[in-house]
């Protein structure tokens, strides 16, 4: 009998983590309400140990064994590292200052009111009983955490979507942006604070110093160098602060997200840089997709997730609206702006995904928490382009016009 190399089992899962998303997206035509990305996460719950580990428990034991997912971990960390680092760059709060007023108030709106729906749904969540909150979580880091999951915004996600609705480019396409924008910082300022650990907090302390001492000086030398040669620093940069800020105990996906919010996207060439942001989303952000579909669980019972998954999807739909809704009465917006605006704001996924993940990975929620989250965020992700598309068509004038 011809034994089968670990290699092999190895690439045995990639051609299942290209091959059957792609299949679902181009043979049932998903694109309007499931993008290939969405496709994908789905594609990799499917694949992890609750649907395919419980159906075919023989064939998932011998495709995702140990070695095989150590060795696919490797790749998504990376993977979403890079994601993030490119995340980072792209933001420009340069225009949000500009118009700070607009800006800080619907941006503030849209991040607090979800926050606080989510986390009256968290605190529902722990009163039915245990299963939902980690070891190591805290019952404020437990309320927050999940909280901020349904505030969260997927930049990323949600320029694809812009794109494909043709309004990335338009006033109201970077009006969007500078709300998500701001939010995005003030997310990944409130993550460093959940993580916060008091017996860590000289090392916490030593590496924001040491931070803004060597972010000083990436800032003097990238001007200095070549276009070319600022890919490669900008890696290193990324390897770099991502082990320290693991080492400091504040996870490598913050230490990612700072690295690329003190470069500025002008050092990059923009096509260059869009290009490679796709080549990511292509290549290899699809092993972190199954990899965090690997970790979704049921064991508290999948009426019981799916529950929760509702819950938290209601919260966060009807907290981002309601906070849009009212920042579009302060500022007097017109009649159907902000529920297009909140449409597009709700929209989670990747980001969403991401600190679902870092919550999971330091303990303070547990698996079937995460399953919720990741299932909401799906949800939460599908609804977009089907609720904007019309609302869009019945507001074209708005498009052109800017804030």
């Amino acid at each position: 009998m011809v034994q089968i190399t670990l290699t092999e089992v190895y690439l045995i899962a990639m051609i299942l983590i290209f091959a059957v998303p792609f299949l679902i997206w181009r043979l049932l035509r998903t694109e309007y309400y499931a993008p290939l990305v969405v496709v994908q996460i789905i594609c990799g719950i499917l694949l992890g140990p609750g649907i395919m580990g419980a159906f075919f428990p023989d064939y998932y034991a011998f495709v995702f064994r140990p070695e095989v997912i150590g060795a696919l971990n490797g790749v998504a960390w990376w993977a979403v590292m890079i994601f993030v680092w490119v995340a980072g760059i792209e933001l420009d709060l340069s225009e949000a200052w500009q118009k700070r007023r607009e800006t800080g108030v619907t941006a503030g709106l849209a991040l607090i009111v979800p926050l606080i729906f989510g986390s009256v749904a968290a605190s529902i969540l722990l009163q039915t009983g245990s299963g939902w909150a980690g070891e190591k979580g805290q019952y404020w880091q437990v309320i927050v955490g999940i909280g901020m999951a349904c505030a969260v915004t997927a930049l990323p996600i949600l320029i694809l979507f812009m794109e494909k609705l043709e309004i990335l480019r338009q006033p109201l396409g970077q009006r969007i942006l500078r709300y998500a924008s701001l939010d995005d910082v003030v997310i990944w300022g409130v993550l460093a604070v959940i993580l916060l650990d008091w017996e860590r907090m000289g090392r916490q302390g030593a590496f924001l110093i040491g931070f803004a001492v060597a972010a000083y000086l990436i800032r003097r030398l990238m001007p200095k160098i070549a276009e070319s040669d600022r890919w490669y620093v900008g890696l290193i940069w990324l390897a770099v602060c991502g082990l320290a800020a693991d080492w400091a105990g504040l996870h490598y996906m913050v230490g990612a997200f700072l690295s690329g919010v003190v470069l500025d996207a002008k050092y990059f060439d923009q096509k260059r840089m869009d290009y490679f942001r796709a080549t990511v989303l292509l290549a290899i952000m699809p092993v972190f997709f199954l990899s965090t579909g690997l970790r979704t669980n049921w064991d508290v019972g999948g009426v019981i997730v799916f529950g929760a998954a509702a819950l938290l999807l209601v919260a966060s739909v009807a907290g981002k609206l309601a906070g849009i809704h009212l920042a579009g009465r302060l500022l007097k917006w017109e009649k159907g702006e902000a529920s297009m605006i909140g449409w597009l704001l709700q929209t989670k996924a990747l980001i969403m995904i991401i600190f679902a993940n870092i919550l999971l990975d330091k303990d303070i929620i547990t698996n079937q928490t995460f399953t919720a989250l990741l299932l909401m965020a799906v949800g939460s992700t599908m609804l977009t382009i089907p609720m904007v598309t019309p609302k869009l068509k019945a507001l074209k004038m708005m498009v052109s016009r800017s804030s």
